[in-house]
Formats: structure tokens, C-alpha cells, sequence
């Protein structure tokens, strides 16, 4: 399932790419740890924002949507479950 609404977020998703790409960087030069960590928790912090804003989305719409059918509501109520079993 394709959901196009979530193009907005491209920009986050590069900076979060950039920032990743960044920490690799003070990795290979050798950089304090604690400034490592630092920016590892500002990426793992961007990661969680872009996640509940899809999140959030997919709630509001899909889930929405699928309450037309209580089949379709069960599978969407399994997704949500399974993904959140994963955090």
C-alpha cells in the first residue's frame, strides 16, 4: 500500500540521512564520545518525530477508512499491534 501523503516528510528524512552520514563521519575521525552520543540521540530523536507524524497519519486515514469492514479493521488493529510490539 502506497501512501503518497508522507512526501512532506522527505526533507526531515534527509537531514535525518545527513545526520547519520555525519555521525559516521566523527566516528571515522575519532571524535569524543560523548559528542557521538550526543548526535546520536538527535537523529534517534529525529527518527521518533517522522515516525509518529506517519504514524499519526495512518491512524487518522487508513485506520479510519477501514472501518467500512470489520475484516479490514481487524487486519489494520494487527498492524498497529505488531508495530508497536516493536518498539
Amino acid at each position: 500500500m502506497s501512501h503518497s501523503c508522507h512526501k512532506h516528510l522527505i526533507p526531515n528524512i534527509n537531514r535525518i540521512s545527513g545526520q547519520v552520514n555525519g555521525i559516521a563521519k566523527m566516528v571515522d575521525e575519532g571524535k569524543y564520545c560523548i559528542d557521538i552520543l550526543n548526535q546520536l540521540k538527535a537523529a534517534k530523536s529525529a527518527i521518533a518525530t517522522v515516525e509518529a507524524k506517519i504514524l499519526e497519519t495512518h491512524i487518522e486515514e487508513c485506520v479510519r477508512n477501514s472501518m467500512q469492514s470489520e475484516s479490514h479493521m481487524d487486519v489494520k488493529i494487527a498492524e498497529l499491534v505488531k508495530i508497536l510490539k516493536r518498539a
